[in-house]
């Protein structure tokens, strides 16, 4: 079932700065950070170093601008991300509320990264992260309609077939006859919300899904 949303509902659901979880998520792995911090450090001081032999000229407080920037970085870094993630669902003209179930639970091995460490003789080897992911599999009474993955914790593994499910369905026509993008998804039954990345502002979606489908 797919309830279109009426003009600004988009908007209020997935905004355009970045949420306390969008900002956690968008911070990514310890290494990400390290590199954040090193970009930041590094750059900081460059820039600092700059304005302090600047402070005469004209050039003087951009440097030292500059320099404030490149030190917060850590901070408007993964903020800037998030709204650059929001946005691409944000930009598209037709969104509705989806409402079917899951019609099938996949787990798949996913390579998160590679990189070479040397062995106890010394030789380098290629080693593997890798992470379980679930991928589910979303219909209504008209059909298939997209998949939803996110890395699996323990959590999902009470997932099961037939789980109803909630989601925003995005698309650049107004007849949805060609999805564009699916948001994270609502399982109200678990009570849990899953999805790579979390775009929707959760209790405004919940409560948008107790007007618009709970009373209908």
């Amino acid at each position: 079932m797919l309830i279109p949303l009426r003009p600004g509902e988009l908007q209020r659901l997935i905004p355009a700065v970045a949420t306390g979880n969008q900002f956690r998520v968008s911070l990514g792995t310890p290494q990400e950070v390290l590199q954040r911090l090193m970009v930041a450090a590094i750059g900081g001081v460059i820039t600092l170093l700059i304005s302090q032999s600047q402070m005469s000229s004209r050039w003087g407080p951009f440097w030292l601008v500059t320099g404030v920037v490149f030190l917060l970085y850590v901070l408007w870094g993964p903020i800037l991300q998030a709204g650059q993630r929001n946005a691409t669902l944000r930009r598209y003209p037709a969104a509705a509320l989806f409402e079917g179930e899951v019609s099938d639970v996949i787990t798949r091995e996913r390579i998160e990264n590679r990189h070479e460490q040397a062995d106890s003789r010394g030789r380098l080897e290629l080693v593997e992260n890798r992470r379980t992911w679930m991928l589910l599999e979303l219909e209504d009474e008209e059909g298939y309609l997209g998949r939803v993955a996110f890395p699996m914790d323990k959590k999902h593994q009470s997932i099961r077939r037939g789980s109803l499910i909630r989601c925003l369905v995005l698309s650049e026509r107004k007849d949805f006859s060609k999805i564009g993008a699916l948001s994270d998804a609502w399982l109200p039954g678990l009570k849990m919300w899953v999805g790579e990345y979390p775009f929707l502002l959760r209790p405004a979606f919940e409560e948008l899904c107790q007007l618009r489908i709970n009373r209908r």
